[in-house]
């Protein structure tokens, strides 16, 4: 396939109305099933993006789509303004997904409460809403001046709170005034985080695992130690599970690599099974319980179609078979990935389960670069910052075919 490639932030001269906000490769997709999709001229490609990890389940996994098609014969939106009969089973069904990584909410504790939204972003700025609220009624921080820590590196969204705290000169700048009420410090490093708490902190909120930034894992002992601190200084602990979670690491959410709960989980991505946008809230009672009727709401949040595929979603995951595939498959990525590495063929090469960040020799070429060889032999992959890409291949993937992607890797590396 050929075609002019224009330069990062250029746009294309055959973009017609369409607001340019992204740089994509140039390839036009048209249908997909599991871990391939094809193009309007009939090539075909292994998918090992996955939407960002929204498609953990692969393109128009068969439950998921019977799913939503028996709904939309039924009932598609009622607003939260009336219940409807899939919103309690769909929150049900959450909470009990979700009550190994949740405060509180072990065998004998509290269900995990539930708030839905649509996307992941709108997921994030609820945590920090109730996370506000909860610092300035149960812990008392004087009105306007509760804070929040988060990491450099981060990535939990594109809204004008969310990226007055990025670190992303691309996604911040041009967008102030900025938020107030956010302490930046290294990702991985507790005692830079233990420093920054003080008797204004509500919450901290973290990523287990940086996707954006390239799936930067943090040292082993960094969440137990976060988890600690925050238990010690009463402050919350937010977990933004909406890349990694739902099967991606080779565990239901990537908090359980570190036996740690937290107190708000952020979801989305692969919640909406690829089908559509759906997200949520999950957490402790007491802290949810602070948002109350007309503090915070959403039109589609937790809507009939939203919930049926939600709910699919948990029944895929309940089984565990998902998981494994992940961590027997991502193993399998990782000695292949350290094998790239031990070559020269990678400067770097780091992840957990069906989840990757590799980096190239930047004198080489660029991560766009090797991203664009990928796709003139048939992979689809995305790069980040510089000479980094991510791999995320649908949790279905077929062994032969995550040989295939890897063999072309290695092609395009050379």
């Amino acid at each position: 396939m050929t075609a002019t490639i224009p330069a990062r932030g250029a746009a294309r001269a055959d973009a017609g109305p369409l607001a340019q906000n992204y740089h994509p490769l140039p390839v036009t997709l048209t249908t997909g099933e599991g871990a391939w999709v094809r193009d309007v001229e009939g090539r075909t490609y292994l998918d090992l993006l996955a939407g960002y990890s929204a498609l953990n389940f692969g393109h128009r996994h068969p439950g998921l789509t019977a799913a939503a098609h028996a709904q939309l014969d039924r009932l598609t939106l009622s607003s939260r303004a009336f219940d409807h009969d899939l919103l309690h089973p769909f929150a049900a069904a959450l909470s009990d997904l979700a009550r190994p990584v949740v405060a509180g909410s072990g065998p004998d504790g509290a269900a995990p409460m539930v708030l839905p939204m649509n996307t992941g972003a709108e997921a994030v700025e609820t945590a920090i809403k109730a996370a506000r609220k909860w610092g300035y009624e149960v812990r008392g921080v004087p009105p306007e001046r509760a804070t929040i820590v988060v990491a450099a590196g981060n990535f939990h969204g594109r809204t004008t709170t969310i990226v007055s705290f990025s670190t992303d000169p691309e996604a911040r700048d041009g967008f102030g005034p900025h938020t107030p009420g956010f302490r930046i410090v290294p990702f991985g490093d507790a005692d830079a985080l233990r420093d920054a708490v003080d008797d204004t902190t509500v919450a901290v909120l973290l990523e287990p695992i940086q996707g954006e930034q390239g799936v930067v894992v943090p040292p082993a002992g960094y969440w137990p130690a976060v988890r600690e601190l925050c238990t010690a200084a009463d402050v919350l602990l937010i977990a933004d599970e909406i890349q990694s979670g739902l099967g991606r690491t080779g565990t239901t959410f990537a908090l359980e690599l570190w036996d740690v709960r937290a107190d708000l989980v952020t979801l989305g991505k692969a919640l909406g099974g690829g089908v559509l946008p759906v997200s949520a809230v999950v957490g402790r009672p007491d802290v949810l319980g602070v948002l109350t009727a007309g503090t915070h709401g959403s039109t589609f949040g937790g809507n009939p179609l939203a919930c049926a595929v939600g709910i699919a979603v948990v029944d895929l995951l309940r089984p565990g078979t998902y998981q494994e595939r992940a961590r027997t498959l991502g193993a399998h990525l990782h000695e292949r990935l350290a094998t790239l590495v031990d070559t020269g063929l990678l400067v770097g090469a780091r992840g957990v389960g069906l989840w990757a960040g590799l980096d190239v020799e930047p004198g080489r070429m660029t991560g766009r670069e090797l991203c664009e060889r990928l796709l003139r032999l048939g992979v689809l992959a995305k790069d980040t910052h510089g000479s980094t890409i991510r791999l995320a291949p649908p949790l279905v993937i077929e062994p032969d075919d995550l040989d295939l992607a890897l063999d072309r890797l290695t092609q395009a590396l050379r």
